[in-house]
């Protein structure tokens, strides 16, 4: 049998490891996919430490995937071998309850979870439900649509349902790996757009990003600066700072929403009488389907959203996945597999 390179966790709290593995046979619904590119993400901690329910190991972390068909298994007439594809978190649906197809994938215990439930993309072929695939557009590299496929989807996801219109004063907490993607789409989709960070000297980034303002936390409230440009209808929290997320809530407009998508482990504080007084909401949100994924990315090639990213060859994933998990990468780490 052929062989193939991949980069497997043997136990929880494991180190990553490079092996030799046969490369796989996709069964009747899926797709063997060649990976050219695979996004690291802080989530691939889960897999890493083990601490997702049900985590079976070796398994070979990575849902940020961009790559070609390689084979198909038997059913499958909506994918050609040749073709680019990604995939993402959304790892398929089993067609149980159709939760997966709600966007309720996250908490379908029945539905995959790319590089949890199956084996991801720290490697050089990998085997995805047929329905998890999105379809690349052939003007966005593989190293640029990987992160877009999880980061991307996310804030894009995220703020098109938010209920928020051109105009509305839409303020983005963090310029990381996601604020950074978030201040481009909010930008482009029309938004009255600001970017909060805690320095200074971010700000010539952030502004160039989209951001029409700046507000640094380090000097002064980002509440009292939001409220002085009318309040923020929406606030999408992007850095995982419970303290500094708790803030924003006094600077929403009435009837804002602050929408979390990064995931600190602290909790938030919030004062009941300031969401009722308000009529604040506040909302989290985990990714979307594939369907979202071709969303996210034909946008992002019509409006010229691009990830910042730093890549690594596969052998280093260990590296590249220290690098990043220690914050050092200041965007987005790729590993180039092929």
């Amino acid at each position: 049998m052929a062989k193939m390179k991949a980069i497997e966790v043997g136990k929880a709290g494991g180190e990553l490891v490079l092996v030799e593995r046969e490369i796989p046979q996709p069964a009747a619904g899926q797709v063997r996919v060649k990976v050219e590119a695979c996004g690291l993400c802080h989530s691939d901690f889960l897999v890493k430490e083990g601490h997702w329910p049900g985590l079976t190991f070796p398994r070979v972390p990575g849902h940020e995937v961009a790559g070609r068909v390689d084979a198909l298994g038997a059913g499958v007439t909506n994918w050609s071998v040749g073709q680019r594809v990604g995939v993402g978190w959304y790892g398929g649906h089993c067609t149980v309850c159709n939760a997966c197809r709600r966007g309720d994938f996250v908490l379908c215990a029945k539905g995959g979870i790319t590089g949890i439930t199956h084996d991801g993309g720290y490697q050089e072929y990998m085997i995805a439900p047929a329905q998890s695939l999105a379809a690349i557009p052939d003007d966005l590299k593989a190293e640029d649509a990987a992160p877009l496929l999880c980061a991307g989807i996310t804030v894009f996801n995220s703020m098109r349902h938010a209920g928020v219109h051109p105009g509305d004063l839409v303020a983005v907490q963090g310029v990381g790996g996601l604020g950074h993607l978030a201040l481009q789409y909010a930008s482009r989709m029309g938004f009255h757009t600001v970017a909060v960070g805690t320095t200074k000297d971010k700000e010539p980034l952030a502004r160039k990003l989209g951001a029409q303002h700046y507000i640094s936390s380090a000097e002064g409230d980002p509440a009292e600066q939001l409220q002085k440009l009318g309040g923020a209808k929406l606030v999408l929290a992007t850095a995982p700072d419970s303290k500094s997320i708790s803030k924003m809530v006094a600077g929403l407009a009435k009837n804002g929403k602050l929408l979390i998508v990064a995931a600190p482990h602290d909790e938030i504080s919030v004062s009941p009488i300031a969401l009722i007084g308000g009529r604040l909401t506040i909302q989290g949100w985990p990714s979307g389907i594939a369907t979202d994924s071709e969303d996210t990315l034909r946008f992002s090639v019509q409006t010229g959203v691009r990830p910042m990213i730093e890549t690594f060859p596969l052998e280093q994933a260990a590296e590249a996945y220290k690098y990043m998990i220690t914050g050092k990468a200041r965007f987005r780490a790729v590993l180039k597999v092929s």
